[in-house]
C-alpha cells in the first residue's frame, strides 16, 4: 500500500477514535438498570453516566439530571471524568500534530525524516490516549461486575454494562491501532557511505 494512503488510513482511524472518545464521555449509558429479582419494574430504565443520570419510562420522555456535587461522586466517576477529559485533549492535539506530519501536507517541513518524527510523536500520543480511555472504562466495568455478583449489594442497586462501555473499548482499540500505524512512518536515520575507486599506480 502507498505510504500516503496508509497515513490517511491511520489518520482516519485516529479521527474516529477522537469522535468516539467525545461520544463516550458525554453518553449517560455507562451503567444501566439490571432487571433482576421481583422489585425492578421492567417499564423503567435508569442510566448513569459521568455527568448525569437519566430516568426513562415507557411512552414517557426521558428525564436527565446532572449530579449535584462533584465531591459526592464515587472515586471511579471522579477519575473517569478527569481521564476522559485528558484523553479528549490529548487526542485532539495529536490529531493536529498528525496533520502536520502527513506526507500529503506542506506545513513548512518537507524533510521526510522530520515528518516521520512528527508522526511518531503523534502516534505515541494516540496510543497513550487509547490507554487512558481504557482505564476508566475497564474500571467502571469491573466495579459493575463486582457489585452484580456481590450478595451484600441490594438488587435495586445492581447495574449492568452500558453501551458507553462497549463503545469505549472499541474507541481505545481504534486509537491504539491508528497510533501504531502512524508510528510506522518514523524511518531510522540513513547513513550515507561514499566509495571511491583506488588510484592506479603508473610505473
Amino acid at each position: 500500500m502507498d505510504k500516503s494512503a496508509l497515513q490517511i488510513a491511520g489518520l482516519v482511524l485516529c479521527g474516529i477514535g477522537l469522535v468516539g472518545t467525545c461520544a463516550v464521555t458525554g453518553m449517560p449509558q455507562w451503567r444501566v438498570t439490571a432487571f433482576i429479582g421481583n422489585n425492578i419494574v421492567v417499564f423503567e430504565t435508569l442510566w448513569e453516566g459521568l455527568w448525569m443520570n437519566c430516568y426513562r419510562q415507557v411512552n414517557i420522555r426521558m428525564q436527565c439530571k446532572q449530579y449535584d456535587s462533584l465531591l459526592a461522586l464515587t472515586p471511579d466517576l471522579q477519575a473517569g471524568r478527569a481521564l476522559m477529559c485528558i484523553a479528549i485533549c490529548l487526542s485532539f492535539m495529536s490529531f493536529l500534530v498528525a496533520i502536520i506530519g502527513m506526507k500529503c501536507t506542506n506545513c513548512g517541513q518537507d524533510n521526510e525524516r522530520t515528518k516521520g518524527i512528527i508522526l511518531l510523536i503523534s502516534g505515541i500520543s494516540f496510543i497513550i490516549s487509547g490507554i487512558i480511555v481504557l482505564i476508566p472504562v475497564s474500571w467502571t466495568a469491573n466495579s459493575i461486575i463486582r457489585d452484580f455478583y456481590n450478595p451484600l449489594v441490594n438488587q435495586s442497586q445492581k447495574r449492568e454494562l452500558g453501551d458507553a462501555l462497549y463503545l469505549g473499548w472499541a474507541t481505545a482499540l481504534v486509537l491504539v491501532t491508528g497510533g501504531i500505524i502512524l508510528c510506522c512512518f518514523c524511518s531510522p536515520k540513513e547513513t550515507k557511505y561514499n566509495y571511491s575507486l583506488p588510484e592506479k599506480n603508473h610505473v
